[in-house]
């Protein structure tokens, strides 16, 4: 069986995934998505000790993650399993682990080892704290580096225990960043004819995703506080509570700052030399909000978005995820994608934020089930089917 065919920007591209979890199958789905094959590596069964910890296999978290793959099953600590593995490896692009950094040195698929059979692969490492260093060792989980990056740290309301966001920052981030690292390094192979050790980490990812957070300290040694809704250093930006509800409010130059007193209908306070700048306005955050906080109690959240987008003033709702799924503008932007799923059905799946005007990404296929593909993935290594029943019988695939 052939893999999946969607998209054809990646076609021809081979990517050997053995990643668990999140980081990495999110790396593996922007490849899959825009058409690499993606070998699935699975454990055979009952030899996965993290086999669950995702959900069910059908269940919506492996469907979102895992789809546009083809799955192998292979026992990577046996010596036939490892061999197999290497032969894999030899007409392959690009291999994605997120094991513990030593994890792959035990089972003789580090990038030394790699490399030795096929000197163009490139491989992605993705580990909680790095590959070296005092940390490298340590367990890592989303939640972990969202408090070592600084992100709890500025999160939630000032005097209140830090607060985790609201979905897995650090373990997106590091997918996406170690996916744009591989792509990075297959166009420099264009030219050496070599492959390179890619590695990226949760908590380097969560301190690059606090952005002019961690900038704000290392270069003005200012170090950022909580301010729950508010924004840092833009007011009046934040969240506001209407008759009905809340919104967003977002009024962020001098020129926003004065089409919006117009939309409210106090030019009073365009005039007021103390919020004439940024900066000022800031200064006099609490003095704002005060001010406007009644304002806002006067009309829906539905008539404020309606008005305050009337006079260009960034505004927007706060919504649930039936709600955002049912906004017609992420209708139209397409972010929910169907696929048929042989267990669950006709499901839809979160599509990639990416949008390529020739090459779209699609979804084809939903998550394998494990070993789905082990058959032909093995038949085109070259193994007979008698080959094949006694690697299966010794539990190696």
């Amino acid at each position: 069986m052939s893999a999946p065919q969607g998209s054809t920007a990646l076609r021809g591209l081979k990517v050997l995934d053995l990643t668990r979890v999140r980081a990495g199958p999110a790396c593996c789905r922007v490849l899959g998505d825009f058409g690499a094959d993606i070998i699935k590596i699975d454990a055979p069964e009952g030899l996965d000790k993290n086999a669950g910890i995702s959900g069910d296999r059908h269940g919506y978290d492996m469907l979102n993650l895992h789809r546009n793959k083809r799955s192998l099953t292979l026992n990577l600590k046996d010596e036939d399993g490892r061999a197999l593995f290497l032969e894999l490896v030899k007409g392959a692009d690009v291999v994605v682990e997120n094991f513990r950094p030593d994890v792959k040195t035990r089972l003789g698929i580090d990038y030394e080892a790699l490399s030795a059979v096929n000197k163009r692969i490139v491989l992605a490492s993705i580990s909680g704290f790095g590959q070296t260093g005092p940390a490298a060792g340590r367990a890592g989980f989303d939640q972990i580096a969202q408090g070592m990056g600084g992100l709890m740290g500025v999160t939630g309301f000032p005097g209140e225990a830090p607060l985790r966001a609201g979905t897995a920052i650090a373990d997106l981030s590091s997918g996406i960043f170690a996916a744009t690292g591989i792509l990075i390094a297959l166009t420099e192979r264009t030219t050496s004819g070599k492959g390179q050790w890619v590695q990226t980490s949760l908590l380097q990812s969560q301190i690059a995703m606090m952005d002019f957070q961690a900038a704000r300290y290392l270069v003005d040694g200012d170090v950022p506080a909580q301010g729950g809704n508010d924004h840092p250093t833009v007011t009046p930006m934040g969240v506001v509570g209407t008759s009905d509800g809340h919104i967003n409010l977002g009024v962020g130059g001098d020129g926003q700052w004065q089409a919006f007193c117009d939309a409210i209908d106090r030019p009073d306070l365009k005039e007021k030399e103390a919020y004439s700048t940024m900066s000022g306005r800031t200064e006099n955050r609490a003095q704002i909000w005060n001010i406007l906080r009644p304002i806002f109690k006067t009309k829906t959240s539905a008539q404020w978005i309606e008005l305050l987008d009337q006079h260009s003033v960034p505004v927007g709702p706060i919504y649930r995820m039936d709600e955002v799924f049912a906004d017609p503008q992420v209708q139209h932007l397409g972010m929910a994608q169907a696929v048929n799923d042989p267990v669950r059905g006709d499901v839809d799946l979160v599509a990639l934020p990416i949008d390529l005007s020739r090459t779209p990404s699609k979804i084809v296929s939903s998550v394998p089930d494990a070993g789905e593909h082990t058959n032909d993935i093995l038949a085109e290594l070259g193994l007979d089917a008698d080959r094949i029943a006694d690697l299966r019988a010794r539990n190696v695939i």
